[in-house]
C-alpha cells in the first residue's frame, strides 16, 4: 500500500510524498486518517525552518520523518480510522494513511465530531498548562494571546468557581469568542493589573512584557509560548523582585510535576479528548482545507487564523 504525507523540504516549501506502507506487525495500527489539524505556532516554526540545532531532540514528533530542519515529515493531531473501524487520536504528521503502536491510538468519544477532536493536541497542552498554573478559586487571572492553545486555557481555567478570566489579545475580533468561552476580553493597553495569575501564550516579546507588568504582588506568570530560535528581552529588573513575581515554564513534552505521579501522557491525551466535549470550542475551527491542497495552502494557513483542520479522500464522521 501506498501513503502520501506532507513533508516541508525547505524554509516556506512544502510537498506531498509518496511512501511504501507495509502491513502492521502485531502491536501496531493501520490508520485511514480523517482528519488532522495544524498547530499553527509550533507548525509555523518547522515550517521556517527555525527549530534551533538545540531542540531538535526536544522538538521531535512522536512518529515525525526526516530530521530538521529538512526534509521533515512533521504534525502531531490525526484523527482516523483503524481497520477495525474504531476511530482514534494519534499523534502523527499530516498523512492519508499510516502505521501507528497500538498504544499511541487513543479512543475518540463517541459523541466527539471528527473535526473538533483534531483540537486534541491543543487541549493536551491547555491542560498540561492549568495543571502547572494550579489555579485557585477566587482568583483574578489573565491570558495573554487569544491563539487555539489560549483560548483553551482560558475556556479551562473559567470553569474554576468565581474565578475571574481576562483574555488579551491584538485582535479585537477575539472579544466575541472570548465571551462564548465564558471570558472577559481586553485589549493589552486595557488589561487589567494586580492579577493573582498570568499565562502568557502569545509568543512575543510584547506579551511576556505585558505578563509581567500585570501580574500582582507574589503572583505566577506561565510562560506557555515557545520562542524558537528568538530570544526576547524580558525585564526582570524594575518591579520583578520587589514584587517577588514567580516566572514558570510549562511545556506539552512532560506531565506537570503535580500530577505526573498519576497521570501517563496516554491518559492526559484522553482526559484531553473527553474535554473537547463542549460544541462552543467549534468556533476554534476555521474551515477545511483538502490534504491535496496543502502544499500550495501552507503558507496562508500558518499566518493566521486559529485551527485549521485538513480533510482526507474518506468523508469525515460527524460523530
Amino acid at each position: 500500500m501506498n501513503a502520501h504525507a506532507f513533508w516541508t523540504v525547505a524554509p516556506g516549501v512544502g510537498e506531498i510524498r509518496s511512501e511504501a506502507l507495509p502491513p502492521p506487525t502485531p502491536g501496531q495500527r493501520r490508520v485511514r486518517t480523517l482528519a488532522s489539524g495544524i498547530s499553527r505556532g509550533t507548525e509555523a516554526l518547522v515550517f521556517a525552518g527555525r527549530v534551533p540545532p538545540s531542540q531538535y531532540a526536544a522538538m521531535g514528533a512522536p512518529l515525525m520523518g526526516g530530521a530538521f530542519p529538512f526534509p521533515v515529515k512533521y504534525g502531531y493531531s490525526a484523527v482516523g480510522q483503524t481497520d477495525d473501524g474504531a476511530r482514534v487520536f494519534v499523534l502523527h504528521p499530516h498523512q492519508d494513511v499510516f502505521l501507528a503502536p497500538a498504544a499511541m491510538c487513543i479512543p475518540v468519544p463517541d459523541a466527539l465530531p471528527t473535526p473538533r477532536a483534531a483540537l486534541g493536541a491543543n487541549m493536551e497542552t491547555a491542560l498540561n498548562i492549568a495543571w502547572d498554573a494550579a489555579p485557585l478559586a477566587g482568583e483574578r487571572i489573565l491570558v495573554i494571546g487569544a491563539g487555539v492553545v489560549g483560548l483553551l486555557t482560558a475556556w479551562l481555567l473559567a470553569r474554576i468557581p468565581a474565578a475571574c478570566v481576562t483574555l488579551v489579545d491584538i485582535n479585537p475580533a477575539r472579544a466575541p469568542l472570548a465571551a462564548r468561552l465564558g471570558c472577559r476580553f481586553a485589549a493589552p493597553d486595557d488589561a487589567p493589573a494586580d492579577q493573582d495569575l498570568v499565562v502568557h501564550a502569545s509568543a512575543s516579546e510584547a506579551g511576556l512584557r505585558l505578563a509581567l507588568d500585570r501580574a500582582g504582588f507574589e503572583a505566577r506568570i506561565v510562560e506557555a509560548s515557545w520562542f524558537g530560535a528568538n530570544a526576547p528581552a524580558v525585564p526582570l529588573g524594575e518591579a520583578f523582585h520587589a514584587r517577588r513575581l514567580r516566572l514558570l515554564s510549562s511545556q506539552v513534552g512532560s506531565v506537570a510535576t503535580a500530577m505526573r505521579p498519576r497521570r501517563t501522557h496516554a491518559e492526559r491525551l484522553a482526559l484531553a479528548l473527553e474535554l473537547l466535549a463542549d460544541e462552543r470550542l467549534d468556533a476554534l475551527l476555521e474551515p477545511p482545507t483538502p490534504f491535496a491542497d496543502l502544499p500550495a495552502a501552507m503558507p496562508d494557513l500558518l499566518a493566521g487564523g486559529l485551527c485549521h483542520v485538513i480533510t482526507y479522500g474518506t468523508t469525515p464522521c460527524s460523530a
